[in-house]
């Protein structure tokens, strides 16, 4: 397992690295000047001098050549350093662990709801293939699919905050704060894998060992929760670990819509302003995320299953 580990690290440092050249590529090829807009902000929306532009282009290594500064960003990165913010002038890791939690506890809220409501959707669904459950439990996962998170959490405020009066439309610390974007966030992760676990379920149901289980005389409940629902997990492991990156994205757009703090937020304000190095930092924080949740993903399937190699294929 161990040399299987080693590989996909080597791995995820490469996509790091593709990652990182994208982004820094794509930065410096978007249409503005970052020493212009950062100047014309700092001075209340008068034009700067060129004599000042020039002046922070200097001091920000922005008339280096582009590989030149690519090399340079990536070796302070190695060693811990992603830069300076050019309007305020801090660190982008104090940014980023400063506006970290609030999209963490956003993103794990919002895959609580998910699991919460999709795994017993998924096998009340299965157990009842064909019936009145199963055919409302499909409607409702595509009502979760097609509905996009703004207008969800618009809808949600409308009536939770402004009708009924119960829960807080924006703001940020308290539990009333958080269930709205939760949800808004968790309802189409919710209906991804009530979807992909009552497909799962149906086909580990078809099984000879299930069937093998019930003629024992093994009570319903311990045949689906205990042989089945354990063997139809693999494949909404994958989803959830994946899915879990995206919440991060996702809260992107809940943070704006709820007005929250976050990476979203931040992101977003970096990238009107042409902030380059908090967006290189936050890209590539999101794209470790994704790294690590991918390997995690991969070894818990050898627990889940322990008939599955990681090496590749099955014991």
């Amino acid at each position: 397992m161990w040399k299987y580990i080693v590989r996909r690290i080597i791995s995820g440092l490469a996509v790091l690295l593709g990652v990182s050249v994208l982004t820094f590529s794509l930065t410096f090829f978007t249409p503005g000047d970052p020493a212009r807009t950062i100047l014309r902000k700092q001075m209340g929306g008068r034009s700067p001098s060129q004599a000042a532009i020039e002046r922070f282009r200097e001091t920000n290594g922005l008339n280096d050549p582009i590989p030149v500064q690519y090399v340079n960003w990536v070796t302070d990165v190695m060693q811990g350093d992603l830069g300076v913010s050019y309007h305020s002038e801090t660190a982008v890791t104090t940014l980023i662990q400063q506006n970290l939690m609030p999209t963490v506890e956003l993103a794990v809220a919002g895959l609580a709801v998910a699991l919460v409501v999709a795994i017993p959707t998924g096998v009340i669904s299965a157990v009842h293939k064909g019936g009145r459950l199963d055919y409302g439990s499909q409607v409702l996962a595509l009502l979760g699919l097609s509905m996009p998170n703004f207008w969800l959490g618009y809808l949600l405020m409308l009536v939770f905050a402004v009708q009924l009066g119960v829960l807080p439309t924006h703001g940020f610390g308290t539990f009333g704060h958080l269930v709205l974007p939760a949800v808004t966030l968790g309802t189409g992760m919710a209906a991804v894998i009530t979807r992909l676990l009552r497909s799962s379920m149906l086909e580990v149901l078809d099984e000879e060992y299930i069937q093998t289980a019930r003629s024992k005389g093994l009570k319903e409940r311990i045949v689906v929760y205990k042989h089945t629902l354990r063997n139809a997990l693999i494949p909404v492991i994958t989803i959830v670990g994946l899915q879990f990156g995206y919440l991060l994205n996702g809260a992107v757009i809940i943070e704006m819509v709820f007005q929250r703090p976050g990476l979203g937020s931040l992101l977003i304000d970096a990238i009107f302003a042409r902030n380059y190095p908090v967006v290189q930092g936050l890209v590539l924080i999101v794209a470790v995320v994704f790294v690590v949740t991918n390997l995690l993903v991969d070894i818990t399937y050898r627990y889940v299953d322990p008939r599955i190699s990681l090496g590749g294929g099955s014991e």
